[in-house]
């Protein structure tokens, strides 16, 4: 059955865009959908979701209100054709940034990690990128190699020593010194456009794989599983739930 014909079967009237919705459990699906208006209740890759009308991508405002004091991964406002992309953006973003206790409970948006979600769409390529740009610290010492890594992320984000030093809370002069030991490592490269930019994916794409492993360390998860795009809204008998039907 094509969507259109499910959501009739649903009695969900078919919006023009809409965005898809991963609660932090199972459990917790339905309880959303009793608070969200209009909202198609499914499965995709064998987890349960939410699919909400979204007339106005830019304000999200009445969404976030909604989902106040709840923890879920909410996808990019897509037209219909792409409904798959909204679903699978969010459900990797419920894997990359699970909820932890003690933190304030709030819905996460694919619309504030879109450059998280490119550099770890693929984390073996990722891990490629880094071992590819990052060899000349290969020979370092894990601290050597740490600390001069933070130092030409903040370089290259900065602009320069003094913004460097600044972002990471150290004298200029120490800036300077290890940028010296780095254009030893890195030669003229450091001066090139390309590579810098290159540097910079490599190293912000480790960085965010370190603080992924922390995050599921801290609350015992595993990494999600290749997703499958196959959104199958429950439509047996009347199990597809609207809300307000």
């Amino acid at each position: 059955m094509s969507l259109s014909e499910l959501a009739e079967a649903a009695g969900w009237p078919l919006p023009l865009a809409v965005r898809a919705i991963v609660p932090a459990t199972p459990g917790e699906t339905q309880q959303l959908a009793a608070v969200l208006d209009h909202c198609l209740v499914g499965v995709f890759a064998g987890r349960p979701c939410l699919l909400v009308p979204s007339p106005d991508p830019d304000n999200r405002a009445p969404l976030e209100h909604l989902l106040r004091g709840r923890f879920a991964a909410v996808g990019h406002a897509v037209p219909l054709r792409d409904t798959a992309s909204s679903l699978r953006w969010a459900l990797r973003l419920a894997a990359l940034t699970p909820a932890r206790p003690g933190l304030e409970t709030r819905p996460v948006f694919v619309d504030d990690h879109l450059s998280t979600l490119l550099l770890l769409q693929d984390e073996p390529l990722a891990h490629a990128l880094a071992a590819r740009w990052l060899r000349p610290l290969a020979d370092l010492t894990p601290r050597q190699s740490e600390r001069l890594e933070v130092t030409l992320l903040a370089w290259l984000e900065g602009g320069g020593a003094p913004e460097a030093a600044k972002a990471l809370s150290v004298h200029p002069q120490t800036v300077r010194y290890r940028m010296r030991q780095l254009e030893k490592l890195f030669g003229t490269g450091l001066r090139d456009p390309r590579t810098r930019f290159e540097l910079e994916m490599a190293l912000r794409s480790r960085r965010l794989m370190a603080q992924v492993r922390r995050q599921h360390s801290r609350v015992g998860r595993r990494a999600a599983r290749v997703i499958q795009a196959d959104f199958t809204p429950l439509v047996v008998g009347r199990m597809a739930r609207v809300n307000g039907l």
